[in-house]
């Protein structure tokens, strides 16, 4: 569904294939009962008479957009921290800050 609102319509069609801004999708249900404004007027359009096969790329596509992203590796300089491992909370001699986790503890200057 979107608006076309230099013509008061409303137009409800199939769902979309691409993200667009301005166009929400609807379930059938409240496709059905889709109520606009006093003046304005609703465009349905015709919708396809069988439902399109399942497409796995999009599936796919995301999978793999997730194992990227889980896959960036760790700074070189830092040694990963192990779940559950607990480091000092007072920094090491001559050590200005340490790391616990995405937290920094900064040596207080006394």
């Amino acid at each position: 569904m979107t608006y076309v609102y230099a013509d008061s319509t409303a137009v409800l069609g199939p769902l979309a294939t691409y993200a667009e801004p301005h166009c929400y999708d609807l379930c059938a249900e409240h496709a059905a009962r889709l109520t606009v404004p006093r003046g304005w007027e609703v465009l349905r359009l015709a919708l396809p008479e069988h439902t399109p096969e399942p497409n796995t790329d999009d599936l796919l596509a995301l999978a793999d957009a997730v194992r990227e992203a889980g896959s960036v590796p760790e700074p070189a300089d830092e040694a990963p921290v192990q779940r559950g491992a607990r480091e000092p909370l007072e920094p090491p001699a001559g050590a200005d800050t340490v790391r616990r986790g995405h937290l920094r503890i900064l040596r207080g200057q006394s």
